[in-house]
């Protein structure tokens, strides 16, 4: 079968290449938040990005320590071709140190995580050691510095353990209280206004009129955005009407740093968006050669950017993870804004027109020991949600790309990477 023969996306000549209109979009990146600076505790900072370096004060860990429960003693007392046996005088537990040096042929019971005594360099594991009486006996082999972790084996005094534009995770959070860090310098949430355009759309929790649906893309892109860290205002749906579209979007602009629209910014009678971007500020872009989504805006309305998206669902939203999430990370202060793509088996064939950049839903499926298959959805239409439910992510398709076959290594975008 021809997959280009019923393609209303076939043509390509003068649309943007993903790869011109993203360098649009970072030469446009100004971190708006630079002077909105909030000290939030760590319990209250994940997911938002960090203001200024976060210096270590300390070594980590402190002091030398076990890393196993066992014997602390010299390597130097160990016999090299046979058993040692040595006295125990003591014990080292966790926040209770033994407080003594360890002298020549002695041992001193330990456990995870408490401080090696001054002299011992070397951990036999319990397991490893017989004990009679006051007394434990060594088999020979035990290298030196065995189980024994160093001050400052994770992290030392002056170390940059976390840079500015961080965008924090749970490990990031850890690493900030290992070091003694309470309270941390953050960006305050970029302010975002979303709206859905046009007069069938309906909320949901109403009754639907005759020719209506319900307007799902405010749910999926306020989700998205409050992934992201953002304050979102959900300014709700702009009728078909060329001054009510001028009039939401011009007073949203003043206090918010982004607007994101979507639908409206197409060629028809009554897409209304475009022509009101253009009017109240500037339009960088509009049409790209991608698949979904072609209708997709970016420009500046007054002091806030703008992104318009198409009005499809699946559009919507895959325009969103790879256009409008870089700029929203890029505006909040972020420094990581482009995600990963993973290698992956392609599961299927399938034909493109050149030029253009193409996403398909797929998800993966493990076949035998090749590792992860990507698997589409069937079918692929912009309007299918359940195509994002029932799959795990993206298939891209790079612009040099024609033809993909069974068995061959495709890019693939887990949602995971880029929905929160």
């Amino acid at each position: 079968m021809n997959q280009l023969a019923d393609d209303c996306f076939n043509q390509v000549d003068g649309l943007m290449s993903t790869a011109e209109a993203l360098a649009i979009l970072q030469q446009r990146i100004v971190t708006v938040t630079q002077d909105r600076l909030d000290t939030v505790p760590l319990a209250r900072a994940l997911g938002r990005i960090l203001a200024r370096d976060v210096t270590s004060a300390l070594d980590v860990p402190p002091h030398d320590n076990s890393a196993v429960d066992g014997y602390a003693l010299r390597h130097d007392d160990l016999v090299a071709d046979g058993p040692s046996r040595l006295p125990v005088l003591g014990r080292s537990t966790a926040g209770h140190p033994y407080g003594a040096r360890l002298e020549q042929g002695q041992a001193v019971r330990i456990f995870t995580g408490a401080v090696m005594p001054e002299g011992a360099d070397t951990v036999v594991m319990q397991e490893d050691a017989a004990q009679t009486d006051d007394y434990i006996t060594v088999p020979p082999g035990l290298a030196l510095g065995a189980n024994r972790r160093h001050q400052g084996e994770d992290t030392r005094q002056g170390d940059v353990v976390l840079g500015r534009g961080q965008r924090l995770r749970p490990q990031d959070l850890g690493l900030a209280a290992s070091v003694g860090q309470g309270a941390l310098s953050l960006y305050r949430p970029l302010r975002v206004a979303v709206f859905s355009t046009g007069d069938e759309l309906a909320e949901p929790g109403t009754k639907l009129a005759a020719g209506a649906i319900y307007d799902a893309n405010r749910y999926i892109l306020a989700a998205l955005i409050t992934g992201l860290g953002a304050e979102v205002s959900d300014l709700g749906i702009l009728p078909d009407n060329a001054a009510a579209v001028r009039e939401g979007l011009g007073a949203a602009a003043g206090g918010h740093d982004l607007l994101l629209t979507s639908g409206g910014v197409s060629v028809g009678d009554e897409d209304h968006v475009r022509g009101t971007v253009e009017a109240l500020g500037h339009l960088h872009f509009w049409r790209l050669a991608i698949k979904p989504g072609r209708p997709l805006a970016l420009g500046q309305v007054g002091d806030a950017a703008f992104v318009g998206l198409p009005g499809n669902p699946v559009a919507a939203m895959v325009c969103f993870l790879r256009f409008a999430r870089p700029l929203i990370l890029g505006l909040a202060g972020a420094v990581d804004l482009e995600p990963v793509l993973y290698r992956v088996t392609s599961d299927f064939d399938y034909e493109k027109k050149a030029g253009r950049r193409e996403w398909l839903r797929a998800r993966l499926e493990r076949q035998g020991e090749d590792g992860p298959c990507a698997v589409l959805f069937r079918p692929q239409g912009s309007g299918i949600i359940n195509s994002l439910v029932q799959t795990h992510g993206l298939v891209e398709i790079a612009e040099d790309v024609t033809q993909v076959k069974a068995g061959d290594l495709v890019d693939f975008l887990p949602f995971d990477e880029v929905a929160s």
